[in-house]
């Protein structure tokens, strides 16, 4: 599950808002999840965590992938993940251990959500003259919920790039090692 944050802001001859989306993407249904945000920092990322706590607690782990941005690496973050992962917390709440896996440095890539808020933002955005935030944020509404609402009926996993070049067998193991060896 890739998770980040992206900034729009409507520009026309005055400033007609800014608008800030939260978002998971769910590797293997190509599902996102998100909300709009006023602040891009950890408190954000925290309610991010809680909420796909709720949508995951039926199952036994979750992981959270993204980059080493500040709002991602934080001591509050940390102490959150830490509590949420206590045995009396999940089971008295039904939800999954988190476990938080960063993006190598240098591998935006890999950050298969950035293309998913790309493309929204090519389609919805750019040259786009809305009239209010409110309007804005509709579009993008709908957008979404049009993505999801395919990949739902055409299920199809996230980052179809990546997948299948794998150097091990995809599984979440501390023993694989995946580093590029010089032979292709």
């Amino acid at each position: 599950m890739a998770k980040e944050v992206t900034r729009v802001m409507l520009v026309d001859k005055q400033h007609k808002g800014l608008l800030q989306l939260i978002g998971a993407l769910e590797l293997s249904t190509n599902q996102l999840t998100y909300f709009y945000s006023s602040s891009k920092n950890s408190v954000e990322m925290i309610k991010l965590i809680h909420a796909l706590s709720k949508q995951y607690h039926d199952q036994q782990k979750l992981y959270l992938s993204w980059d080493c941005a500040g709002w991602h690496t934080s001591r509050k973050l940390a102490d959150e993940v830490t509590k949420l992962n206590q045995p009396e917390y999940r089971q008295r709440h039904h939800s999954p251990a988190i476990e938080i896996v960063p993006l190598p440095t240098s591998a935006q890539f890999l950050n298969v959500i950035e293309s998913v808020f790309s493309g929204m933002a090519k389609a919805i955005i750019h040259n786009s003259d809305y009239q209010s935030l409110a309007e804005c944020q509709h579009a993008v509404d709908c957008y979404f919920a049009e993505r999801n609402k395919h990949f739902l009926e055409n299920p199809q996993r996230a980052g179809k790039k990546i997948w299948g070049k794998e150097v091990v067998k995809p599984l979440f193991n501390p023993a694989n090692n995946c580093k590029r060896t010089n032979d292709k």
